[in-house]
């Protein structure tokens, strides 16, 4: 079992204030992240559910706002609902000459058992896909 921190980080050719916005608004979560989204908040304590079907399989996410630090750091809890384990993932943004720097880490994702999709390699893989493919093709579309 892999029990390092699932790592991405991304360069984007966008505002902080932009990626900020698509990180934390609900609509434009819906639209790279899961259109299952249905509330989100960047306050601390700010709790969310929602479903989403994997290969038929329905997981219900249950994430609580730890840490936000507005345009900079937002740290949420990432549970399943009927699935043990707990773990958190973390979006740390910096800018650089007009660009964004985006560091995601989840941590913990090895205490969530009871699925292969909860495994370390379809973490990274999903991560990287959703935030240098999705989020990008996103952001892309509001410069």
């Amino acid at each position: 079992m892999n029990t390092n921190p699932i790592v991405v980080e991304q360069l984007f050719d966008t505002k902080l204030e932009t990626l900020w916005a698509a990180i934390t608004q609900q609509e434009n979560m819906q639209q790279w992240l899961f259109a299952e989204i249905q509330s989100f908040q960047p306050s601390v304590n700010f709790e969310t559910e929602f479903t989403v079907s994997v290969e038929g399989k329905d997981f219900v996410h249950h994430w609580k706002v730890l840490e936000v630090i507005p345009f900079t750091k937002l740290v949420y809890q990432w549970r399943y609902k009927h699935f043990p384990g707990d773990s958190s993932v973390s979006w740390l943004l910096t800018e650089e000459q007009g660009k964004t720097r985006l560091l995601f880490t989840h941590c913990g994702h090895e205490t969530i058992t009871g699925d292969e999709l909860f495994s370390y390699e379809h973490g990274l893989a999903g991560w990287h896909y959703l935030i240098q493919e999705r989020l990008k093709t996103f952001l892309q579309s509001k410069i």
